[in-house]
């Protein structure tokens, strides 16, 4: 017998395939049209992080293309088709869900004399990072509590 989906299996499905479209737009989108991506908000300039951080920028965004989109993008499918293996990539996506905004907020934080963003975006990336996080990890905890029924 299936179990039906409630409102936690959507809103982790949804908030996921939300995430997804961003990366995909944002990381993957700045490794062949960087400046695109500046231009619609999903990376700074390299006025605002210097050369090195728009390396750094690029790095992260390849990594992310190789394996944290596609970990997202079966763990989605996987979840869907009732497996324990779309558990399993569901969950690392999300722990890197959790990790990565942290690294963000905190080299903000430790160097804000070396970077020229603009204030809104101090305020902005303080909201919606702790946010992701908090997404990532209540995804974990909910895979967790919930396993037997995403799959049955």
């Amino acid at each position: 017998m299936e179990i039906k989906r409630g409102l936690g299996f959507w809103t982790l499905i949804i908030f996921a395939v939300l995430l997804n479209l961003m990366m995909l737009i944002g990381q993957t989108g700045s490794l062949f049209d960087y400046d695109f991506t500046v231009s619609i908000g999903l990376q700074e300039s390299v006025e605002e992080v210097t050369g090195v951080g728009v390396a750094w920028a690029k790095g992260f965004a390849f990594g992310d293309t190789i394996f944290y989109i596609p970990l997202f993008i079966v763990g989605i499918i996987g979840l869907f088709k009732r497996k324990q293996w779309g558990i399993y990539s569901m969950f690392s996506a999300l722990a890197i869900t959790v990790y990565w905004p942290i690294v963000s907020l905190y080299a903000i934080f430790i160097g804000k004399n070396a970077f020229v963003l603009t204030p809104d975006k101090y305020v902005t990336y303080s909201i919606i990072l702790p946010l992701i996080a908090i997404y990532g990890l209540w995804g974990m905890w909910y895979l967790y509590k919930n396993q037997d029924n995403v799959i049955r």
